[in-house]
């Protein structure tokens, strides 16, 4: 019943996404719009705003208390902020000044992205894994993140992809991400009981946030024509080089470990959490990081296609954990 829940809301959400998409295309968002609704600056408060809450929402006494389970969590960071990058690194010497560098550079920045917080614990919940140590690995990878993702974007991010003005990226920065989770940690006290009880709400309004730059991504790209540098065979190469990805860290990191001997439930927890990439980040960063608006779309396309495939994929595959969990015990 809980798989069917979650799967569920998780498959709204993936048509919500898919429905934007549609829209930027139907009726997409012209930036004279602006001057009876300021699409763009809701987005970047919605941003702040997001960073606030998730601040408000750290529970710092659960991330002290579960640290003495270190291996665990060097493996899991690991995972996500190591070993992804380097396997998409393996393929720059390939692509670097080619046609597909640009491909390469939005693959890695879906391998620079920390892990996913509420669909990692879930779908460890689901499989009977370590929820303690999902939960601390959820929230120390956003933490992680704020600093890693753009420092290794930097060492790739020219003025023709990206912003070539680092001062402005850390301005960014600063006051759309730190800014708000410090304020977030400081006010935690007051605000807890607040955050506990409209948590749904606050869920809510994260996914609002990602439909609303999935929207305005996808306008720009309609309304400019920028879909003819994405042809049906890039989008291929993409999705098969996402979905490979995907695929390499998760059997890396369990045979890791295997070797490292830790129990299922551990095992369960590093595999999982190890590799998730986050949406919410990635479409935040994909702000931040000041992407030119013509090439917002490719950049957001292997984020979107790795979010849809880990959620349809891990899903099955926590059940399908559960379920011989359940079979053993009996």
């Amino acid at each position: 019943m809980l798989m069917a829940k979650v799967f569920n809301k998780q498959n709204v959400f993936l048509f919500l996404l898919m429905g934007m998409v549609v829209m930027g295309k139907l009726i997409p968002f012209d930036k004279s719009y602006n001057q009876y609704f300021n699409l763009s600056a809701f987005i970047d408060w919605g941003i702040a705003a997001i960073f606030l809450l998730y601040g408000l929402k750290l529970n710092l006494k659960e991330v002290v208390k579960d640290i003495s389970n270190w291996k665990l969590h060097l493996l899991i960071q690991s995972g996500t902020f190591i070993l992804f990058p380097l396997l998409v690194l393996i393929f720059y010497p390939l692509v670097k000044g080619t046609e597909y560098y640009e491909i390469w550079l939005s693959i890695f920045f879906l391998a620079t992205l920390p892990s996913t917080v509420s669909s990692s614990v879930v779908m460890v919940s689901i499989a009977k894994g370590n929820v303690t140590s999902a939960i601390f690995n959820a929230s120390i990878s956003g933490l992680i993140g704020i600093v890693m993702t753009p420092l290794l974007m930097s060492f790739f991010l020219t003025s023709q992809s990206g912003s070539g003005d680092q001062g402005e990226v850390m301005q960014q920065l600063l006051m759309k991400v730190l800014l708000p989770i410090v304020l977030g940690i400081i006010f935690n006290p007051v605000f807890k009981k607040w955050v506990t009880k409209y948590s749904n709400i606050i869920a809510e309004f994260d996914k609002l946030i990602i439909l609303l730059i999935v929207y305005e991504s996808f306008s720009t790209a309609f309304i400019e024509n920028i879909f003819s540098s994405v042809p049906p065979v890039i989008f291929l190469i993409l999705a098969f080089s996402v979905v490979f990805l995907f695929f390499a860290v998760y059997n890396i990191l369990k045979l890791i470990s295997g070797k490292m001997k830790f129990n299922a439930k551990d095992t369960i927890t590093v595999t999982f959490c190890g590799s998730k990439k986050s949406l919410v980040h990635g479409s935040l960063f994909l702000l931040v990081l000041n992407i030119p608006d013509d090439k917002k779309v490719l950049f957001l396309l292997p984020v979107m296609v790795y979010h849809s495939f880990q959620l349809f994929y891990v899903s099955w595959l926590a059940s399908k954990i559960a379920e011989r969990s359940i079979g053993n015990k009996e």
